[in-house]
């Protein structure tokens, strides 16, 4: 519970949607269909509620993941190094790792794409495996 309350207390002083809204609106940026300025504001801020609580339940679900493992028999050494806050900072880095491999991908083809105009990149490689 307190995970899930604080998950909202820090999306609540970190994210000022009236700001995102300002910058949106003078980017010459906008949301479809909402109109900029306060709408604006509104709409992000609802948005943002209601995705926090999924946010919130999955890293309240992450943090007592190594009680539940103790509970099914694992060790605890493995549990403890396997769960919580290690299993979120191994998806970060696993993250950021394929984007720096996709970075290096396109910067390799960036040549290919100056001469066709295209450059295959990870939407074609979906469309050709399915």
């Amino acid at each position: 519970t307190l995970i899930i309350v604080f998950t909202y207390f820090y999306t609540a002083i970190s994210v000022n949607p009236n700001q995102i809204a300002d910058d949106l609106k003078r980017s010459g940026g906008f949301v479809p269909g909402v109109k900029p300025g306060r709408d604006t504001s509104e709409y992000i801020d609802e948005v943002l509620t209601r995705i926090t609580l999924p946010g919130a339940v999955a890293l309240a679900l992450i943090a007592i993941f190594p009680a539940f493992a103790l509970l099914l028999g694992v060790t605890r050494p493995f549990s403890a190094f396997y769960g919580g806050t290690s299993l979120i900072i191994m998806v970060g880095v696993v993250l950021d790792t394929l984007n720096q491999i996709e970075s290096y991908l396109l910067m390799q083809r960036y040549d290919g794409m100056m001469k066709s105009g295209k450059v295959r990149g990870r939407s074609q490689n979906i469309a050709l495996a399915s």
